[in-house]
């Protein structure tokens, strides 16, 4: 898709989400501990704006992301929604959406090495500090 850079930030954000539970779904298929009805509630460990939040904040002190992409993550930061889930709070919230523009913008731009690079990356850090591995 050309034009990514052009894209809103809640627009990658909304692309982002997909990609990424759909690898985070597959991840819990492939790993084969999960028993069928409880699939849900394994994920949303990893897509909870509190965990997509603390993998960015990772990934900052860990000086993980490009250039290119830490200015997608501001953006993302700085993205107003206009509603923000009961269950968590702005800042959070806004962290989440960055993760999630960064995702969307390497999915849409065609960065898929990169893309599961930092996927993979953000669900072992999930499972480290759950002390699931």
């Amino acid at each position: 898709m050309e034009n990514v850079k052009q894209m809103k930030s809640l627009a990658l954000a909304y692309m982002g989400d997909a990609v990424y539970e759909l690898y985070v779904r597959n991840h819990l298929l492939e790993s084969g501990t999960v028993k069928p009805q409880h699939l849900h509630q394994a994920a949303v460990k990893f897509v909870s704006a509190v965990s997509q939040a603390e993998v960015v904040k990772h990934w900052q002190k860990e000086e993980q992301l490009t250039e290119e992409e830490e200015g997608v993550l501001r953006r993302g930061r700085n993205a107003k929604s206009g509603s923000v889930p009961k269950s968590t709070d702005v800042q959070t919230y806004r962290y989440s959406t960055a993760f999630e523009a960064v995702l969307g913008f390497l999915y849409l731009s065609g960065q898929t090495e990169r893309l599961e690079e930092l996927i993979t990356e953000a669900i072992h850090f999930v499972e480290e500090r759950s002390g699931e591995e």
